[in-house]
C-alpha cells in the first residue's frame, strides 16, 4: 500500500501547480507520500492513461505530434486499353516489355481475355535487359494460389500480390504462356516484345522468338507504395501514340508527361475511338483501374464530319465527364488541328471542331481545360499544324507529342498542384 501511495504522490506532484511536495518521513530518499487523509486508498480498477509526450520547438512552443505515415496502397504503374483480340490455338509464350511508372515493393498484374475464352498456364515477372534478356530471375505470379487460370471473353483477372521491388520508369519483362483469345492493342507500340510457340515462361535468357509489338494480354500493372497522384489518359490514336506503322508507347504524350512530372500517366487511348465507344466500354477500360486520381480526356477528333455531330459531341462529352467525376478529377483538352478528313465533309469538320473547342474553353463541361490546339496550330490558320508537328495532317509527329506533353505538364504544374 505504501508503494502505491508513493506513485500516486509522484503523479499528484507532477500534475499539481505546486513547486514541491513533502518527502516521506522528511528524508531525501527520492520517494514522495500523500497526506494520510487522502481519500485514495486502493488501486483504480482500470490502468492509468498516459498523455502523449509534447515536443518543444526551438522557440519553446509546443509542437503537435506528427501525423501518421500514409498507408501504402496499389495504384497503376501501367495500363493499356486492349480493344482488339488476338487468338492462338496452342500454348504460346508472350514476353511483353513495358515501363512501370510507379515505385513500390509489391505488384499485381491484371490480364484481359479477348473475344473468346482464355487459358493462362503460367506467368512470370522479371527486370528487362537489352536484346530480350532478363536482369533478374523470373518470379512466378499466382492467381488465388494457382499458377494460372481459365476465363471467359473480355474478362479481367488480377494476380495475387507479388513481392517485387520496382523503381519509377523501370522496365519489366512480363512473360506468360497462354492459349485462346487475348485482348490486344490496336497498334504496334511495344518494341522489344516477342512471341514464341511453346512453354517458356521460366526462360531466363532471351525468348528467341519473333518480334510482336502489340500490347497483348496485360491490361494493368498496379504497384503498392505510398499514395500519390496517378493520371489516366482517355483518347484515340493521338493518345495511344500512333505516328506510323511502328510506334513506341514510351514516346506518346502521356508517357512524356509522366517522365516530366514523375507521376504515373497511364494510357487508355484506343485508335479510331470516338465518344460512343469510350462511353460504352468505360467500365472495363477506365473505371476498372483502381487508384486513379486524375483523368486527362483528349477525345472527339473521330466524331467530326457528320450533320449534327457537334451537338452530339457536347452531350456525350458532358456524360463522359459526369461518369468520370466520381472516379477522378477531370481535365479536358481542346481538339488538335485537322488538316483533312478521311470521311464526312471537311467543311463540317472545320466548323464543328471550332465550335466544340469554343464550347470547351467557355467551361461547357465544368472540368479543367487544357488548350492543346493553342500550342499546335499555326498563328495564321487554326486548321493547320505548326510546321513539323504532324505526319499526315491528323496525327502528331514525335515532336508534336513533345509539344503536347510540355503543355499538359505546364498546366498540371500550375493548376494541378504538382
Amino acid at each position: 500500500m505504501r508503494l502505491w501511495r508513493t506513485w500516486l504522490g509522484v503523479l499528484a506532484c507532477v500534475g499539481s501547480a505546486q513547486l514541491a511536495c513533502t518527502p516521506i518521513d522528511g528524508k531525501s530518499s527520492g520517494g514522495w507520500e500523500q497526506d494520510e487523509s487522502s481519500s485514495v486508498t486502493s488501486m483504480p480498477a482500470e490502468g492509468l492513461e498516459v498523455a502523449p509526450a509534447l515536443v518543444l520547438n526551438d522557440d519553446g512552443g509546443v509542437r503537435p505530434p506528427l501525423p501518421p505515415a500514409p498507408v501504402p496502397g496499389f495504384q497503376p504503374g501501367f495500363h493499356q486499353a486492349l480493344r482488339g483480340s488476338f487468338s492462338v490455338g496452342g500454348v504460346t509464350t508472350f514476353r511483353l516489355r513495358i515501363p512501370i511508372a510507379r515505385a513500390g515493393e509489391r505488384l499485381q498484374v491484371t490480364f484481359r481475355a479477348g473475344d473468346g475464352s482464355l487459358t493462362l498456364e503460367r506467368a512470370t515477372v522479371a527486370r528487362a535487359g537489352a536484346d530480350g534478356s532478363l536482369l533478374s530471375a523470373p518470379s512466378p505470379l499466382g492467381f488465388g494460389g494457382k499458377p494460372g487460370f481459365t476465363t471467359g471473353p473480355r474478362t479481367l483477372v488480377t494476380s495475387d500480390p507479388l513481392p517485387f521491388p520496382v523503381k519509377f520508369r523501370e522496365e519489366l519483362a512480363i512473360t506468360f504462356e497462354a492459349r485462346g483469345a487475348l485482348a490486344a492493342s490496336t497498334i504496334n507500340a511495344f518494341p522489344g516484345s516477342t512471341i514464341r510457340p511453346g512453354t517458356h515462361a521460366m526462360a531466363s535468357g532471351a525468348l528467341s522468338g519473333e518480334s510482336f509489338e502489340r500490347s497483348v494480354g496485360v491490361a494493368t500493372v498496379s504497384v503498392e507504395g505510398p499514395p500519390g497522384r496517378a493520371f489516366l489518359a482517355v483518347g484515340d490514336s493521338i493518345t495511344e501514340g500512333y505516328v506510323d506503322e511502328h510506334n513506341d508507347v514510351r514516346n506518346a504524350w502521356p508517357a512524356l508527361v509522366e517522365s516530366q512530372l514523375g507521376v504515373p500517366v497511364v494510357n487508355a487511348g484506343v485508335s479510331g475511338q470516338g465518344f460512343y465507344d469510350a462511353l460504352k466500354l468505360l467500365d472495363g477500360e477506365v473505371l476498372a483501374v483502381k487508384g486513379v486520381t486524375d483523368c486527362l480526356v483528349l477525345l472527339g477528333t473521330n466524331d467530326l464530319g457528320e450533320d449534327g455531330a457537334e451537338e452530339q459531341m457536347e452531350a456525350r462529352m458532358l456524360l463522359l465527364v459526369q461518369r468520370l467525376q466520381s472516379f477522378c478529377r477531370v481535365w479536358v483538352s481542346t481538339l488538335l488541328p485537322k488538316e483533312k478528313t478521311n470521311y464526312g465533309s471537311y467543311a463540317l469538320v472545320k466548323s464543328q471542331r471550332l465550335e466544340f473547342n469554343a464550347w470547351l474553353r467557355a467551361g461547357g463541361t465544368g472540368a479543367e481545360v487544357i488548350d492543346l490546339e493553342a500550342v499546335t496550330r499555326r498563328p495564321a490558320n487554326v486548321h493547320l499544324y505548326l510546321p513539323g508537328l504532324t505526319v499526315d495532317g491528323i496525327h502528331p509527329t514525335a515532336e508534336g507529342h513533345r509539344v503536347i506533353a510540355a503543355e499538359v505538364a505546364r498546366v498540371l504544374k500550375e493548376r494541378g498542384a504538382l
